[in-house]
């Protein structure tokens, strides 16, 4: 078998191809896949060598293979210094499957129900309060609503000082994480790691100081078994050997949690109000099914918006040995990128891809590795099902209680925000 013959790609410059991922890397995809097909080559300042995958067999492999040869933490290593070293999204082999056990209790369909009520109180409460009769921004108020629910939800925080604190130190943090500066620096490794490391810490120190603060109150709760937060639930794991999780564990893991469940359910919310305004009709009728309590239609709504806009392009796996995989035998240290954002546009699975038709999910079952927003395998977001649910209850509030009509017939852009891809306007619509 020949290693040494990886798939074709662009023989543009590094420098090139890394700007063309960091500016457009969604019309770089497409450019790509359009001249080299559903496996191609790239190579990124920073970063192993790509291999970009986009065919469903292939990705099934991906998500189906021994997870000892495909390691999704070192492709994380980026967050390391936010999300410490502790983080589900960091971890591999043995260290992850035992760290997913712990935190997978709060995100199982028996216990969301749990969340409801909150995820309810927290829609009606924001909603209640943004502006009427005058364009406005929803990405940033979506933003603020699901980083009140995290904070509820997760932490079990209620009204007082350390939640202020703690949001004010939140707002804090990802404004400057989202900044151009930081991005370019992160996305494309630029500057010396300590540098890095250094100005990270800067942003975290004070969340750490409310998280540790916080940590150590509740372990003296007495009533840790009657709360249904995600940080009460933790306090009460044990590892294998009978061992809880140490304050380091759990903050960690909380800042993983906060990082991956406020920001891309926000600009999820964010793109399905974006294409809800722009197709009268799916908003005549999911509105007339949130007011006979019904809910298929408002699911398919959820499932076509992450379908057409995936919050996050591409998920990633490093090779730690030779595998075959799409047909290609791949050489160690290889980075194998399932692109959800191709996958999601091949129109021999979603006729007419480009077009939003959230009756497709009434018509088909969205496929395990067809439909990938949260990527597969053992390494499928944890929260998935949170943020489907927080979702549903959002849009059921908000077109239930608003008109909702956009002030620009142009789709708005998509524009990158970190790993993230937003609403280029913000999602600028009218309430009334």
């Amino acid at each position: 078998m020949a290693l040494d013959v990886l798939p074709p790609g662009p023989r543009l410059p590094v420098s090139i191809q890394s700007a063309a991922w960091m500016i457009r890397p969604w019309e770089f995809m497409e450019r790509c896949a359009a001249r080299y097909g559903y496996m191609f080559t790239l190579r990124l300042a920073g970063e192993p060598t790509w291999v970009m995958v986009s065919h469903p067999a292939a990705v099934k492999e991906v998500f189906n293979g021994p997870p000892e040869l495909l390691h999704a933490g070192e492709g994380n290593r980026i967050l390391l210094p936010v999300v410490g070293a502790n983080s589900v999204l960091l971890l591999d082999d043995d260290a992850h499957r035992e760290q997913r056990r712990l935190l997978m209790p709060p995100f199982r369909g028996s216990h969301l129900a749990s969340f409801a009520d909150t995820m309810t109180a927290v829609a009606k409460g924001e909603i209640a309060r943004w502006p009427r009769g005058k364009p406005v921004r929803l990405h940033p108020l979506m933003q603020a609503l699901t980083l009140e629910v995290i904070l509820r939800a997760v932490f079990g925080l209620s009204e007082g000082e350390r939640l202020d604190q703690l949001r004010a130190e939140l707002v804090r943090m990802l404004t400057a994480a989202t900044s151009f500066p930081v991005q370019v620096s992160f996305l494309l490794a630029l500057g010396p790691r300590r540098i890095r490391a250094a100005l990270t810490r800067r942003l975290v120190r004070g969340i750490d100081r409310l998280l540790y603060a916080e940590i150590a109150e509740r372990r003296r709760a007495d009533d840790l078994d009657e709360r249904c937060d995600v940080l009460s639930t933790l306090l009460q794991a044990q590892h294998e050997g009978g061992q809880p999780m140490s304050d380091v564990e759990i903050r960690d893991e909380l800042m993983t949690l906060l990082l991956a469940g406020h920001e891309t359910t926000a600009t999820a919310l964010a793109w399905a109000v974006e294409r809800l305004v722009r197709h009268p009709d799916a908003q005549a009728r999911l509105t007339k099914e949130i007011r006979t309590g019904e809910h298929q239609f408002r699911d398919a709504v959820v499932k076509e918006t992450l379908r057409l806009r995936p919050v996050i392009a591409v998920v990633a796996r490093r090779l730690t040995a030779p595998m075959e995989i799409g047909g290609v035998w791949l050489p160690a240290g290889v980075t194998v990128v399932p692109s959800i954002y191709l996958m999601h546009r091949r129109p021999e699975i979603y006729p007419d891809p480009q077009r939003f038709q959230p009756e497709r999910f009434l018509e088909q079952r969205a496929g395990t590795y067809t439909w990938i927003p949260f990527g597969g395998g053992v390494r499928r977001c944890l929260g998935a099902a949170f943020a489907e649910y927080e979702m549903r209850v959002v849009l059921g509030t908000l077109f239930d209680s608003c008109t909702v009509r956009s002030t620009n017939k142009r789709a708005e852009p998509v524009r990158r925000r970190g790993l993230t891809q937003a609403p280029g306007r913000g999602a600028t619509v009218m309430l009334g």
